[in-house]
């Protein structure tokens, strides 16, 4: 597996603790994401990859996710270990990864 990858099994759990937040008024605190130029780099660089589409989930410490997939040309989603096509974990959540001085962030 390439750096910052997760499973399927874990990406479903997180997706459904998510919709599960969504259905019950929680609001996550979360307002944005830090992704690492180099993953971006990596699920760029899979054989096929033409974009990239992010899912939203919440992991077993209750801290909001970031997942990425590869997407094809045909806007399908590309998930295949065996195959290299990874799901990409991007656990930098603001907060606490924020950026302060962002023209629309507010306090």
């Amino acid at each position: 597996m390439s750096k910052n990858t997760i499973t399927l099994e874990t990406a479903q759990e997180w997706s459904a603790r998510w919709k599960e937040a969504q259905r019950e008024g929680t609001e996550a605190p979360v307002t944005a994401f830090l992704i690492p130029g180099i993953d971006v780099t990596q699920v760029m660089n899979e054989r096929n990859v033409v974009d990239v589409r992010a899912y939203l989930g919440i992991d077993n410490e209750n801290t909001e996710r970031l997942m990425i997939v590869g997407v094809d040309a045909d806007g399908n989603d590309m998930i295949d270990d065996e195959n290299g096509y990874y799901i990409y974990d991007f656990t930098r959540p603001c907060p606490p990864y924020c950026n302060e001085k962002a023209p629309f962030i507010s306090k």
